[in-house]
């Protein structure tokens, strides 16, 4: 928001605002009350409700290969939601009004970057235009791929899931009761996630020859594949939007900071996204890294300084490792077809949901409402 820094975000290009009221954007987030908290206390969330947001109240997951399900319901911790499915261009186009109305933000774009530099004071960014930018501390925000952390020599450790994720969104005829519904197959597990007006986002992790035939299939075909692997749970699919399919990935940067860099997001680390938690812990980490920030400048501590940026990274790289971990149990867990293995997670999935204090415990995590959060994600206005 309005604090004191001086803030220049350099973007490539210039988002799509302006998209056919027809159709949902195929790429969405599964945001956490958490998250919510920190687009209100940046003052974007009004934006994004004005486009459109839907709230998932109860969560249903259940397993191919056996009887384990469990179930979450948001009324069983007296919240409203469990969080919001909402699409990324409406989160993007959101973040564009708000920064907008900055007088402390100025947008760069469309800029390339060329070149990285640093001395004892400022890091320099050349562009392609060839001019400079000089700061206190550059942020690396650029996705799994980042430019950034690749000129800084960060290097990454990590791994192919040998998976891709088909996304697109689907009319059903059973209403999904506000519900976002996973179901675990062998390859991988199949999500539908609830929109408005009966539609559901869909992102289904698969084997990539698997991804290749659903991509080719015609609308109809791939709607009766959909609705087998999803034991037809929400009845017929009754209309398909556009598919695409993209690559799963597990990394974890080598270290989030350098004296005067810090690495947030996809950057610093890119998940599996069964558990749709790629885009929370980012947003958390932009959260923890301004609380930091707005600390050191009120004591008077450089910006830039490894001493401050350490910490970020020490805060952050705790909650995102254990996150990384979990998922990629869980990932293995759910791909296994030995056994026992899947004895074993089916009667995981029963007793967690017939344990109260440990779904509720899970539930209370999952959602960001609990753990070391920023203050932004707790709603605690940063000073």
């Amino acid at each position: 928001g309005n604090t004191p820094l001086r803030i220049g975000l350099v973007e490539a290009s210039e988002p799509q605002l302006n998209w056919s009221a027809q159709g949902f954007d195929v790429r969405v987030s599964a945001i956490t009350r958490a998250s919510q908290r920190i687009f209100q206390s940046v003052g974007a969330w009004e934006h994004m409700v004005a486009r459109r947001v839907s709230p998932f109240r109860q969560m249903h997951v259940w397993d191919a290969a056996g009887r384990g399900v469990i179930h979450f319901d948001s009324a069983d911790l007296g919240e409203d939601t469990l969080g919001y499915i909402i699409e990324n261009q409406v989160i993007q186009a959101a973040l564009y009004d708000r920064l907008k109305q900055l007088d402390n933000v100025e947008l760069i774009c469309p800029a390339n970057l060329k070149r990285l530099a640093w001395d004892a004071d400022n890091m320099y960014l050349e562009l392609q235009n060839g001019s400079y930018i000089a700061s206190a501390l550059l942020v690396g925000a650029d996705g799994s791929r980042s430019w950034v952390r690749s000129q800084a020599g960060i290097s990454v450790k990590g791994w192919d899931y040998q998976q891709r994720a088909v996304v697109t969104y689907v009319k059903t005829a059973l209403p999904h009761e506000d519900t976002a519904w996973q179901r675990f197959l062998p390859e991988g597990p199949v999500a539908f996630l609830p929109m408005t007006d009966g539609y559901s986002s869909i992102v289904w992790s698969t084997a990539p020859e698997h991804a290749r035939q659903l991509l080719a299939l015609s609308d109809q075909e791939f709607a009766g594949e959909l609705a087998e692997a999803f034991e037809h749970r929400l009845g017929a699919i009754e209309s398909v939007g556009p598919r695409a399919a993209f690559p799963l990935r597990f990394l974890q940067a080598n270290a989030y900071v350098r004296p005067r860099l810090a690495l947030v997001g996809d950057a610093a680390h890119t998940i599996h996204p069964l558990a749709g938690q790629g885009v929370n812990l980012g947003l958390s980490d932009a959260a923890a890294l301004a609380e930091v920030l707005l600390e050191a400048r009120a004591a008077r501590k450089s910006l830039g300084s490894i001493t401050v940026l350490r910490r970020y990274e020490r805060w952050r790289n705790a909650d995102n490792l254990a996150m990384l971990l979990a998922v990629d149990g869980f990932k293995h867990l759910f791909g296994s077809d030995i056994s026992i293995v899947r004895w074993v997670r089916n009667l995981g999935l029963t007793l967690t949901h017939h344990v109260l204090p440990v779904k509720n415990l899970l539930m209370r995590y999952a959602m960001g409402l609990s753990g070391d959060l920023p203050k932004l994600a707790r709603g605690v206005p940063l000073r």
